[in-house]
């Protein structure tokens, strides 16, 4: 009964949200209709001013939808007044931001967040995002990214969840749960935006807004599955890439845009563009701005982002029939179900509350749950028993990234309050104090060259020093240590939009800084800053212990010294394949296999064989591979059947105990592969994790249930088929070191 209400509680509000749309739009002219789909910068805004500015005059008008990235519910008033009391109709703005990984309170970027495998957690930390930004006036995020990313030279890899679509499935719904929560949605609920739909990940050369060409089959198997989570988890909107599909840009890609996202998927939100992305069709060779506006907007595109094109053609291009009322009026309705779904148009200001600010943002509980979750994201990678530190001694603390507060918190951050985030070197002398004696030097520069330095920090700029002196320093200063701890990689806009690398490896200054310290004979620790997989081969032969602590957010520099200390211990899991050398890029777990592989490890050449001359196939660290400072044990595979009907299921367990003397938190995985199908299938597939915590020498069995749907893909046809044949199931610690069974599908 109670579903039952529920339901008719949902029909009843999409009722009256159909006969307010048709009300309104019956009162609209056409060019506020289409000044509803025009999307804009919201720019310097100085709240006495705000009818004075370009943007105001636009709002004014009835000419603009929606504003973004303005900070502050004084500003963002001042809009939405002009947008209520001056326009004719008194349409509410949207009003959008770039909140990636939380607000102020700062969580670890995307891409960390899924090496904690804790779906729970990501929701967790998106829901505070949504809190807090929601308190200053923010009701839409450009969030989730959930592109595959396979090629690590992508800066924005950063911004994703990885290679794998099962977890980047996982992930999107998380993200979406906790952006917008159930509807009817509250005042701390924000609009999600999908992005970049779709492909974007895979761009050549792994160059950002470079072209993607693939098959609709790679499509549907490996890139669609996190888009199609989301729409399925009711995102509120999508945000179209920048690449082509199939020879037609993705923003005016109809099959794309309608056929698969709407019609396939059955989703009913509106799709915005990324910025300019119409503006830029003229450039891929598509035409002038007035035919691609038009293209775009039959395709399925609802609201154009920065480029005017909807605003200054679309009321030609229906005069001219080049577009039709009806597919004006369509974008129109699906921009004011949007505003309806927020509530605008029952309370315009219902986010503008200025008693939220302090009660709501930076809080003590938001950034305890940033502290606590950041250890799951760190990736222990290498560990020669060094690891936890003892607080005792000297310890030296050594790098550019060692007392540094803005790059601590990763990409995107556009509402960030670096002045309140610890650094490290901040964090490590609380922890440290009346205990050990902490000595710190910089060391070197981010990059030798400057120009480089300061074009990868963009804005985030870290202290030029003299490369020679500051070398000199560091060293001076390890040979009094007992351990060295070294803070080196990347800054946080070495990653993320416009920051594609041509190599992987660690900076020129700081390699040799760290080859040196590991020359002195002592300890060395690396922590190992970065937004994507970089290469460690050098590193993993010569450093004691290293640990990818990627860009952990505003609690990073505690959360670092909780781990370095064995406060709490690190519990990430890769969701990227890191390679032994760029030559291996991309480099994947879940490839497809070659009709003359070698075998998963083989360390010797094989001439007419799918190999490199220099350097083995395999990775340095693969796909879900992690330590932390206990160890674990698993056994066999059981399988409560070996057959299974195609409509059926089967249960395969494992019992993992903890081998280790301290507890720990072990990611069990399980991954499937179809020995024969009608396509090529890959070598091995994840279809599902668990998280568990362990007490020293304690067991547990880990149980999952097999479905059809696991083991089901897009064949030829593009149809959801499950194929009778045998199956290696597959469970373990990461996507190499696994057991296996068998398992035949009738």
């Amino acid at each position: 009964m109670a579903l039952l209400l529920v339901t008719l509680a949902a029909s009843a509000q999409k009722k009256d949200m159909r006969t307010f749309v048709d009300d309104l739009m019956a009162r609209m002219t056409l060019e506020e209709k289409i000044g509803q789909l025009n999307l804009q910068v919201a720019g310097d805004i100085t709240t006495g001013a705000a009818q004075d500015t370009e943007v105001a005059q636009l709002i004014a008008k009835g000419q603009l939808g929606g504003v973004f990235n303005l900070k502050g519910v004084d500003k963002i008033r001042a809009l939405q007044e002009i947008a209520v009391k001056k326009s004719r109709l008194g349409i509410p703005l949207l009003v959008g931001m770039d909140v990636i990984h939380g607000y102020e309170t700062i969580f670890p970027i995307p891409l960390a967040l899924s090496c904690s495998w804790d779906i729970a957690a990501v929701e967790q930390a998106a829901r505070i995002a949504a809190v807090e930004a929601s308190a200053d006036g923010i009701n839409w995020f450009f969030s989730p990214m959930v592109d595959i990313a396979l090629d690590a030279r992508w800066g924005r890899v950063a911004e994703g969840n990885g290679e794998d679509p099962f977890l980047g499935a996982e992930m999107s719904k998380a993200y979406v749960r906790g952006y917008q929560g159930s509807a009817p949605m509250s005042n701390q609920q924000v609009l999600a935006c999908v992005k970049h739909y779709a492909l974007y990940g895979a761009v050549e050369a792994g160059r950002d807004y470079n072209t993607v060409d693939m098959s609709h089959l790679r499509m549907y198997n490996q890139y669609f599955p996190p888009y199609k989570a989301a729409a399925e988890a009711g995102a509120g909107s999508f945000m179209s890439s920048f690449n082509l599909v199939d020879g037609q840009h993705a923003t005016a890609n109809r099959w794309l845009l309608t056929d698969v996202l709407r019609k396939e998927w059955k989703w009913d939100g509106f799709v915005v563009t990324d910025y300019g992305s119409i503006q830029e069709m003229g450039v891929h060779g598509f035409g002038d701005l007035k035919h691609n506006s038009a293209l775009a907007l039959k395709a399925g595109t609802d609201m154009d982002m920065c480029s005017r094109g909807f605003l200054n053609t679309l009321a030609a291009s229906a005069k001219d029939g080049s577009v039709s009322m009806a597919d004006i009026d369509l974008a129109c309705r699906r921009i004011l179900e949007a505003k309806y779904k927020l509530g605008l148009f029952d309370d315009p200001y219902r986010y503008l509350d200025p008693k939220r600010r302090s009660r709501d943002i930076f809080t003590d509980a938001h950034r305890k749950v940033a502290r606590q979750l950041a250890p799951e994201t760190f990736v222990l990678l290498k560990n020669n028993s060094l690891l936890p530190l003892k607080k005792e001694g000297r310890i030296a603390l050594i790098g550019p990234l060692a007392n540094d507060r803005k790059n601590v918190s990763g990409t995107w951050t556009v509402a960030y309050t670096p002045e309140r985030y610890a650094t490290i070197k901040e964090s490590m002398e609380r922890a440290l104090k009346g205990k050990a004696q902490l000595l710190y030097a910089q060391g070197c520069n981010l990059m030798r060259d400057a120009a480089q330095q300061r074009a990868a920090e963009f804005g985030k700029n870290i202290d030029r020093v003299d490369d020679v002196k500051a070398k000199a320093e560091a060293l001076a200063v390890a040979k009094q240590a007992d351990v060295i701890v070294c803070t080196m990689g990347e800054c946080s806009e070495f990653s993320g939009e416009s920051s594609s690398r041509a190599t992987l490896e660690l900076p020129d200054v700081q390699r040799e800084l760290l080859e040196e310290l590991c020359q002195l004979g002592k300890p060395v620790v690396l922590l190992n800053f970065s937004g994507r997989p970089t290469v460690l081969t050098w590193e993993q032969e010569h450093v004691d212990a290293i640990m990818n602590v990627w860009f952990a957010g505003s609690e990073m520099g505690d959360a670092v010294s909780d781990v370095l200390f064995g406060e709490v211990a690190p519990s990430g899991k890769l969701t990227v394949t890191m390679p032994r050398a760029l030559g291996q890029v991309p480099i994947y777990y879940n490839h497809l296999n070659t009709g003359r592989p070698v075998e998963e490890g083989a360390t010797s050449y094989r001439k007419y064989a799918s190999n490199y001359i220099e350097v083995r196939n395999d990775p340095l660290y693969p796909f879900g591979y992690g330590l932390t400072y206990t160890t674990f044990n698993y056994s066999d595979i059981t399988l409560n059947s070996k057959k299974m009907a195609a409509d059926g299921s089967v249960e395969a367990s494992v019992t993992v105990t903890n081998t280790g003397s301290r507890e720990g938190d072990e990611v069990v995985q399980l991954y499937i592969r179809d020995l024969a199908a009608s396509i090529a299938r890959p070598v091995k597939e994840l279809k599902g994790f668990q998280r568990i915590h362990l007490k020293a020498g304690e067991s547990k069995q880990v149980s999952f249930t097999i479905t059809r749907d696991q083991l089901s893909f897009y064949n030829q046809e593009l149809k959801y088929v499950c194929e009778p044949g045998d199956f290696d199931i597959m469970i373990g610690s990461d996507s190499q070191h696994v057991k296996a069974a068998r398992l035949t599908v009738e």
